[in-house]
């Protein structure tokens, strides 16, 4: 079977390889084009291309994925059937519809559960006990197409989002190249989503990542491990920006207001929450770099009494 893959970030490089390894085809790879990263803003390829270009594999790295000269290009590829993993870009329908088999989609959701742009950040921040990776026929609404194939797994109560996407970005690759063995016998059973329990997991901006100390523990614990390591939860303390990581619910002595600090020691920050308290491992103040957050307390970064905001 001749494999067109589309896909951008590390969440998309296992299903690439796992496709090489069980020896389909991939004919070409489309991706996004080379941005600057990092803090010195460096120019640098995405993931995918790096991994394509390792294994020797032509790579398109289109602006927009329309026009006549991408498709022609698309048509001399001759694929049989395109896999989209987190490509970044809504395909039109006739890329959509240039292969013979069309065009398929890993979700990293149990759909029609969480549709968008940020399953695995929501699946965290909501509270879910299980998660998964769902492989859907592409169409052109948002995450709406129907189900081939679904995989399942627990979300673990000290998860973070870095953690969860590893292990579904691994479980995908499980899962398209069951469903691609289906498609090539013809045994494929396509499911249609049942629209009325669509959920949706929106795109990630600073208000989503802000911690609301007036929540309960749990809540917070969720918020700020949805969010590790990247973007980075975050709270206002004197008027600047610290990110915090390693969020767990803990017991706070006495009445401390919510985003109160309480304590800190060896075992994290002590923060008071309208309902209970959270420990914070770790901290990243605005300009700074992660640190253990008693040696922040210790380089008097915070002081027992200050308030999160």
């Amino acid at each position: 079977m001749r494999v067109l893959f589309w896909g951008t970030p590390e969440f998309a490089t296992p299903a690439l390889r796992a496709l090489l390894g069980e020896g389909f085809d991939v004919v070409g790879v489309v991706t996004q084009p080379d941005r600057p990263a990092g803090r010195g803003r460096q120019v640098q390829p995405p993931p995918v291309k790096q991994a394509a270009r390792e294994e020797h594999i032509a790579v398109l790295q289109p602006e927009k994925p329309r026009g006549e000269e991408f498709l022609a290009e698309l048509r001399e590829m001759e694929p049989d059937v395109s896999v989209v993993v987190a490509y970044g870009h809504i395909l039109p329908r006739e890329v959509i519809d240039l292969p013979r088999l069309g065009t398929i989609n890993i979700h990293a959701s149990l759909l029609p559960a969480l549709r968008g742009a940020a399953p695995i950040q929501a699946a965290i921040r909501e509270g879910h006990s299980q998660t998964g990776v769902s492989i859907m026929r592409l169409v052109q609404r948002l995450d709406a197409g129907p189900v081939i194939l679904q995989l399942a797994t627990p979300i673990t109560p000290d998860q973070t989002y870095g953690e969860l996407a590893l292990i579904l970005s691994e479980l995908g690759a499980t899962a398209v190249i069951e469903a691609l063995a289906l498609m090539e016998l013809g045994r494929a059973r396509e499911q249609e989503q049942d629209e009325s329990r669509a959920t949706y997991a929106g795109k990630i901006d600073r208000d989503t990542t802000r911690v609301d100390w007036s929540a309960h523990a749990h809540r917070v614990t969720q918020v700020v491990r949805a969010f590790d390591p990247r973007p980075g939860a975050y709270a206002v303390l004197n008027g600047v920006d610290v990110k915090l990581f390693g969020a767990r619910v803990a017991t706070a002595p006495g009445s401390a207001a919510a985003g109160e600090v309480v304590s800190c020691d060896a075992d994290g920050l002590l923060v008071a929450c309208a309902e209970g308290s959270v420990r914070l491992l770790q901290v990243q103040p605005a300009g700074k770099r992660r640190m253990l957050a008693e040696e922040w307390f210790r380089g008097r970064g915070v002081a027992v009494g200050e308030r999160f905001q």
